[in-house]
């Protein structure tokens, strides 16, 4: 078939060439985004006197006729024509014969492409935003629910202190908030205009950008035609937020599946969300939020690919960047997907409150132990000796500090009133939290409240 540029060539070009440097098969998903920058051009054209009126309105015609056929699916895309953006020329061409080559006039793929990524990213990143709103709001209900429920924190994956259950899911919630913004921040930067940039160094026709950037709704112009066609930082910034979440997600599917085993026990999983083994008949698996931890991999792995193809490259255009494409379709397919998992376990997750709370006492109050005697006067590193001494004391016994009485505790200081007791009750200490952000049913009250008004609950 002949070629769009094979007039400066005397050879055929080889079966292996067009399959080897083919993009079709997977940037045809950009197909609808790149009929709507041509029917954007076309009025561009239209207006620089480049085109009639007559041309311009038989062109979106046509390009009318090819969305159709994508749409229902009835578009033939073929490989020898190498992208997309040829595919829908030549549809165009044999439409309206030599008329509908006037469509590539004033652009280059070079421009075209990355204004098709920059259309299909924005929609893109405005669904991620919604998947995560709806994330967001699960976890919130959560908290909600979980407001009188204490549990024990972790630190290296040891018993640290209590906390209100809540507090644990809001902190996810801000991990997920951090995520929306650094999409938002993505979605600026994705926001503008590379057509009109031509191959590299900008339209030796009188083109008027600003008028095509408004037709497609972008909020801005790329100032430099080199940089326009040449970078992809903006790509760079939608997958660091695809990782950056991945490895949220991957964290909260970790501590869901150690909480759901037998060992921790603190919540039960939806039957409709696990697996079973092929000869272990009780187990029940938690492959959905294994999935989700192993696909953070993926994550990173596509970011730092892009990364690597991005830094030896000369300025500006090189065919290098048609590997761009399928780390950031595979992102965001597989971000999309870890979203929807995650809120389907929360949706159906229930929660161990008795394990909750007999996990949330014992030595998780020595910290309370050892603050008591600082208000008594002693000094902080005096008082965490003394309570360490009868944590080491209480674990050569096999008892817990919720098994000691006042005289266990006046054995290892004598300012230990019969008020300490009260500091026995996880609940009790989680709500000595007071400070803005901490544990206290006080103070997540306040955060649950100001979460539903951000989320619009």
């Amino acid at each position: 078939m002949e070629k769009a540029w094979e007039g400066r060539f005397r050879e055929p070009t080889e079966e292996f060439v067009e399959e080897f440097t083919q993009s079709v098969s997977f940037d045809k998903r950009l197909a609808l985004y790149d009929i709507q920058q041509s029917l954007a051009h076309v009025e561009t054209l239209q207006k620089a006197g480049i085109l009639s009126q007559q041309e311009a309105e038989s062109i979106k015609g046509a390009l009318l006729k090819v969305k159709e056929k994508i749409t229902k699916g009835e578009f033939s895309f073929r490989r020898e024509l190498e992208d997309v953006h040829m595919n829908i020329e030549k549809a165009l061409i044999e439409e309206l014969g030599p008329m509908g080559g006037k469509v590539h006039t004033g652009r280059s793929r070079n421009d075209q492409v990355v204004t098709d990524l920059r259309l299909y990213l924005k929609e893109e990143i405005n669904h991620i935003l919604d998947l995560l709103s709806g994330l967001r709001r699960r976890l919130v209900r959560l908290a909600e629910e979980t407001l009188e429920v204490v549990a024990p924190s972790y630190t290296h994956l040891q018993r640290a202190q209590p906390i209100r259950l809540a507090h644990y899911f809001l902190a996810y919630r801000e991990a997920f908030l951090e995520d929306t913004d650094r999409f938002v921040n993505a979605f600026r930067r994705v926001d503008a205009l590379a057509l009109g940039s031509g191959a590299v160094a900008g339209v030796d026709f009188p083109l008027d950008r600003f008028f095509t950037a408004q037709k497609l709704g972008f909020r801005s112009v790329l100032r430099n035609s080199m940089h326009a066609t040449g970078d992809r930082g903006f790509l760079l910034d939608v997958l660091y937020s695809c990782a950056v979440c991945g490895m949220h997600l991957s964290r909260l599917s970790e501590d869901l599946i150690l909480w759901s085993s037998e060992e921790f026990g603190f919540v039960e999983l939806p039957d409709r969300l696990c697996t079973g083994s092929s000869i272990m008949p009780q187990k029940k698996n938690p492959d959905v939020l294994e999935l989700i931890r192993g696909k953070a991999g993926r994550l990173y792995g596509n970011l730092l690919s892009l990364l690597t193809v991005l830094k030896g490259l000369p300025m500006a255009y090189n065919r290098d960047l048609q590997e761009d494409k399928e780390p950031l379709f595979d992102s965001l397919d597989t971000l999309k997907g870890c979203l929807k998992g995650a809120s389907l376990v929360l949706e159906g997750l229930k929660v161990r409150e008795d394990k909750l709370r007999a996990a949330a006492g014992g030595f998780t109050l020595a910290t309370d132990l050892a603050n008591y005697l600082v208000g008594k006067g002693v000094p902080f590193r005096e008082a965490h000796r003394i309570v360490g001494s009868l944590v080491a004391k209480l674990v050569e016994e096999g008892r817990s500090l919720q098994d000691v009485t006042l005289e266990d505790l006046r054995t290892f200081s004598p300012l230990f009133q019969e008020d300490v007791l009260k500091l026995l009750d996880p609940l009790v200490v989680a709500d000595r939290r007071q400070t803005y952000g901490g544990t206290s049913k006080e103070r997540v009250k306040e955060q649950i409240e100001l979460a539903k008004r951000e989320e619009g609950l």
